[in-house]
């Protein structure tokens, strides 16, 4: 684990709600409550400004790249309604080549599907629906809405990884079951919801309501699983706690009698000092990342007990406390 830190004036007007590298790692987008995205080039602990990005009329709260086998893509959500998606054309930066407006309030949290997916975007608003939003291969962008998510409004939003827990160890079990079509949402209502896609209904359908938070769940994620035959999705909230729920992968005998395995949920650590705002796992999938409202950074990763330790603390100058 490298422990440069490269840190920069974004020259934002406002608060930053969101930063996040590309695919490669090479280019920075943020997003602010001035209403516009800024896009560096970070490459080789260097920063250059690119370009700043202004189509919405409110705060930005988040922006997600896409997989690059669809191009330079990038999506943002706004306070005011709107989900733009904005592509990068050689000579001319980024222009919005789609701007969804289906929603009645707030778009608070996007995120693309896996890439095996195709291009995909999931988007929670406050109006308590979650949208999908799909660039079909006649190049049209076709909207499907989900209209009772959560009631009170939709927080986060978070895909499965496509491959199914346990592929490894049952590689013919997880051949037979194809791609993971789940995502996670997050909502006011203080609860976590898994959704499934029905091939019967061609649409998704809540299959778990994974409840425990005392206040609105602020952000989920989903661990990327490499196969190993457990599935992780953390959840923090404005209870200021974070829990870390776990499903094992379906034995022969579950899997034969249409039940799958209970979800079970571990507290991580005792009640944080703040409201926990996000929460985000490495690309290994072992190690999670604990954003709270006292400006820290908390890294925490699992011991051979099954235990969650916390192995690392940053304060918010990007240095270790």
């Amino acid at each position: 684990m490298t422990n440069n830190t490269l840190q920069f004036d974004t020259q934002h007007e406002d608060m930053i709600h969101d930063a996040q590298l590309d695919y490669y790692g090479k280019r920075l987008a943020t997003c602010s409550s001035d209403g516009s995205i800024r896009v560096f080039d970070v490459s080789n602990q260097q920063q250059k400004f690119l370009e700043a990005l202004k189509g919405h009329s409110g705060p930005v709260w988040q922006v997600a790249w896409a997989h690059p086998k669809f191009g330079s893509v990038l999506a943002s959500c706004s306070y005011d309604g709107t989900v733009l998606v904005w592509k990068e054309t050689v000579g001319a930066g980024f222009s919005v080549i789609h701007k969804h407006d289906k929603h009645q309030a707030s778009v608070n949290a996007i995120s693309w599907a896996p890439h095996e997916l195709g291009p995909v975007l999931l988007c929670g608003s406050s109006d308590g629906k979650t949208s999908l939003l799909t660039f079909t291969e006649e190049g049209v962008w076709e909207v499907q809405m989900i209209r009772s998510a959560h009631a009170t409004g939709v927080n986060a939003v978070s895909w499965a990884p496509v491959i199914a827990a346990g592929a490894v160890t049952q590689p013919d079990a997880a051949q037979s079951a194809g791609l993971v079509r789940q995502f996670a949402t997050g909502g006011c209502d203080n609860n976590v919801k898994i959704w499934a896609y029905s091939d019967e209904k061609k649409s998704y359908d809540v299959i778990q309501t994974l409840d425990g938070h005392g206040d609105w769940v602020r952000d989920v994620a989903y661990a990327p699983n490499i196969g190993l035959p457990r599935t992780y999705l953390a959840s923090c909230s404005q209870d200021k706690h974070v829990y870390i729920w776990t499903q094992d992968a379906p034995s022969p005998t579950s899997a034969a009698a249409g039940s799958p395995p209970e979800w079970k949920r571990q507290q991580l650590s005792e009640p944080f000092p703040d409201v926990v705002w996000r929460v985000s796992w490495s690309m290994s999938g072992n190690v999670l990342a604990v954003s709270c409202g006292d400006n820290r950074i908390t890294l925490w990763k699992e011991n051979l007990k099954g235990e969650w330790e916390c192995i690392s603390e940053v304060n918010e100058n990007g240095q270790k406390a």
